[in-house]
């Protein structure tokens, strides 16, 4: 009867093509479809901030350097009931309701995935994602104008990309060990910029045929993914009848594949509550980092297209379909910020001074972008990769690396159930700034985009400072070693002479 279970959480795909015995091939299978689903995630994310210009391309921003803004309308074009001298407002509004519906949903999405088979909870997250993208962009042929249909539409959309990130995690952590952690998991979380810069390029490409289109097709291409995740993706080695710490499958222990927990723990699988995770040491100090640091990102996810079509840039407006495809360079950014933010913490071993230092270098770049952004197009990619690199750096790496640390915390005695939890948690809470920021740009954007970028600097502030405790408890750790070597070493040198 166990072994009918387990064979039940095989993926049909490898019970009837039959799958290797390689535990690397396992592990890369996990990284490519996992990288995949989000990068899905992320593509149909993304299609609302290209949009908005098209819904609503009443107001072109004027370019004053530090000062007020000044503004000249356009011909009355757009889509109702975006068109309006409150469409900014109400983009606002539906962005807040996703990303509310989605944090809350977070929570609930750790807790199920922890009890339940990742692989096809994973699969009805993808698909219930595609089918209410699709909805959004269905106003565009039904001739919908009314706002309460997109936001419905959107809270609905909220809940099902909320079961994403909680299981891709999960299952990557179920295959993968602690060494080099923050480096392969720092490439693997380009799949956020790269589902961003998938989103915005082919939505921005789709709006001359109409902008549902940009929400039809990437929603097609998401439907296709989930339907290989759902057949190939294993879940982990227990689900493969794998044992990596034997010397199973022709594979030679390393440290890449040992299991998350210590040697030596007893494993249980237990689902840990969701108190209990709050009150492993670290959960909250990076989970409240990452509400500011993602209500950066976020503002940037949103806003950015929107932000440069409305902004002159060398003294000329560019068109929405060029901007969207402009603010690409920001995700790009984001990808060596990322690779970069897990190698350098996996080479000092020091996860929250890395993700302070990269927030407090976000400061600067983000008042250089504002201030000098407008001179020329070089300019604007030049300081906007910059920008992009510092921001997403320590979102990355807080929501992979850091998420999985915790999720395998020493306080939780071996528990090995305990990953989507705390992942969930900490991303969560990060969601919830994720809501708050483009919500507050909404209507601030429409007084001063120089008070939104004093905003985002702010924000970028406190989510260095929520650190500082760990991040003085890790210098502790390095400044004793450091001297403890260096006395080593000069008392050899005097033993010599």
């Amino acid at each position: 009867m166990a072994q009918s279970h387990e064979m039940s959480r095989k993926p049909p795909g490898l019970r009837l093509f039959g799958g290797s015995s390689s535990l690397r091939s396992y592990q890369t299978l996990v990284l490519v479809l996992t990288f995949f689903a989000y990068t899905c995630f992320h593509m149909t994310r993304k299609i609302t901030s290209i949009v908005k210009s098209a819904l609503d391309p009443q107001t072109k921003v004027g370019f004053s350097h530090w000062g007020r803004l000044h503004t000249h309308n356009s011909l009355n074009i757009g889509w109702m009931p975006f068109n309006t001298v409150d469409g900014s407002a109400l983009l606002g509004e539906i962005d807040v309701a996703f990303l509310a519906v989605y944090s809350i949903g977070m929570f609930f999405a750790g807790h199920i995935g922890d009890r339940m088979d990742l692989r096809i909870f994973l699969t009805i997250g993808m698909l219930g994602t595609a089918i209410f993208t699709t909805l959004f962009g269905a106003g565009y042929w039904l001739n919908v104008h009314s706002f309460y249909y997109f936001l419905v539409i959107q809270m609905a959309s909220g809940l099902f990309q909320s079961i994403g990130w909680p299981s891709v995690v999960a299952v990557v952590g179920n295959w993968f060990g602690k060494s080099k952690r923050g480096l392969i998991m720092g490439i693997w979380n380009a799949h956020t910029s790269i589902g961003n810069i998938a989103g915005s390029l082919l939505a921005a490409f789709l709006l001359k045929f109409g902008w549902g289109w940009s929400f039809a097709l990437p929603s097609l291409i998401m439907v296709f993914v989930g339907l290989v995740v759902f057949m190939f993706l294993p879940v982990s080695p227990e689900a493969m009848e794998m044992d990596i710490d034997s010397g199973e499958c022709n594979c030679e222990k390393d440290d890449v594949k040992e299991p998350l927990l210590e040697p030596g723990q007893e494993v249980k699988h237990k689902a840990v509550g969701f108190l209990e995770a709050w009150r492993i040491p670290g959960v909250a100090p990076f989970a409240l980092c990452l509400f500011f640091s993602k209500l950066v990102a976020y503002t940037f996810l949103y806003w950015l297209p929107f932000y440069i079509s409305h902004t002159r840039i060398g003294n000329e407006y560019i068109s929405d379909a060029m901007a969207g495809s402009l603010s690409t360079i920001f995700d790009v950014g984001g990808v060596l910020g990322g690779v970069l933010a897990g190698h350098i913490s996996d080479r000092l071993n020091a996860r929250a001074v890395t993700a302070a230092s990269f927030m407090y270098c976000a400061i600067p770049a983000l008042f250089l972008y504002r201030t000098y952004g407008s001179v020329s197009i070089v300019w604007n990619i030049c300081l906007m990769f910059v920008t992009g690199m510092f921001v997403n750096g320590p979102y990355a790496l807080i929501t992979t690396a850091v998420s999985a640390d915790l999720g395998t915390h020493s306080s939780l005695n071996g528990n090995s159930r305990a990953l989507a939890t705390v992942t969930a948690i900490i991303d969560g809470t990060g969601s919830v700034g994720a809501a708050i920021g483009p919500l507050l740009t909404g209507y601030i954007s429409s007084k001063s985009w120089s008070a939104v970028f004093t905003m985002l600097m702010a924000a970028a502030l406190l989510a260095g400072l929520l650190l500082t405790q760990l991040v003085c408890a890790e210098l502790k750790v390095k400044v004793p070693s450091s001297v403890t070597k260096n006395a080593e070493a000069q008392h050899m040198y005097s033993d010599e002479v």
